[in-house]
């Protein structure tokens, strides 16, 4: 347990969750075991997305845990959406030093939280990112996985390694909050607003309780919505490649080489349509959103 004598940095962890309650229960329990040793105020702020299911299993008899809200969303926004509300209300409403946002399932794993920690000593102002050196899916979501990673990669020229799990200090949260494209993508725009970063090697744990929701179109979706903060990179480097394809086929045309060009418009048109989902002003009325504040 902190020491309360001394002037502590204040951690808030966000938890985007749709009726994963009774793995979150665990996930806070396994949360006060970690954080025993820290010199610092843990709180927790769980994002309830509309969920269907009643809750149930949460309680705040914690040792080292200082406190539990637990915003419950009116309409469901989906998890993306979800983290961007909560960092606007933790920005508006909570004091605060740094911000950890981590799933409820269990693929965030808890003990990884002493890294952060150790991290936000080592370099108190700079974003820490969960970076995936190992997975525990199976060997289809694998695969997909990392052609969505070269994908990335070949359109956007950024290769990201992370996903949800990682540490904002004050200062980045409040920048993140101001960008359009947080609405669409979290880990896209950590990428593109946020320079002073660094990581901790993360091993993707396996889920507490509930079969993963994620199917091949829903990780499809994710992909786009991530490739679409860049948009305009992907414009010009989809015109580049286009480019360079029209001059290797120009002595050699036909119906057939014309498919790679028709797979990158359609790749592009649907690019462009998926960044329009950034809004701006769906993320300064998402507090809007939030019907009641229950603290635990």
């Amino acid at each position: 347990m902190y020491d309360r004598s001394k002037k502590v940095k204040k951690f808030k962890i966000l938890i985007p969750l749709f009726n994963d309650w009774k793995s979150v229960s665990q996930l806070l329990n396994k949360i006060d075991f970690e954080i025993n040793k820290w010199e610092a105020e843990v709180s927790i702020i769980i994002v309830n997305d509309a969920s269907t299911e009643k809750r149930f299993g949460l309680d705040n008899n914690f040792n080292n845990i200082k406190s539990i809200k637990v915003l419950n969303m009116k309409e469901n926004r989906v998890h993306q959406r979800c983290i961007a509300s909560g960092l606007k209300y933790i920005c508006e409403n909570e004091d605060f030093d740094y911000v950890i946002v981590m799933d409820a399932d269990g693929e965030d794993r808890p003990e990884e939280l002493n890294s952060f920690y150790k991290k936000t000593i080592e370099n108190p102002n700079i974003t820490i990112t969960g970076n995936r050196f190992r997975r525990s899916e199976g060997i289809v979501f694998k695969i997909l996985y990392e052609i969505h990673k070269l994908i990335t990669l070949v359109f956007t020229g950024k290769l990201i390694k992370f996903g949800n799990f990682s540490c904002l200090p004050k200062e980045h949260a409040k920048q993140l909050i101001e960008k359009p494209y947080l609405w669409n993508s979290y880990s896209s725009s950590i990428i593109k607003t946020i320079n002073d970063r660094t990581f901790i090697p993360s091993i993707r744990g396996v889920r507490y309780v509930l079969p993963s929701k994620m199917n091949i179109l829903g990780l499809v979706f994710h992909s786009l919505t991530i490739i679409s903060v860049f948009r305009n990179i992907v414009i010009i480097r989809s015109i580049l490649y286009l480019l360079i394809y029209l001059f290797l086929i120009f002595n050699n045309i036909s119906l057939l080489n014309f498919i790679p060009i028709l797979f990158l418009i359609i790749f592009l048109f649907t690019i462009l349509k998926v960044s329009m989902r950034s809004n701006i002003s769906g993320l300064k009325k998402s507090l809007d959103n939030i019907g009641s504040v229950d603290i635990l």
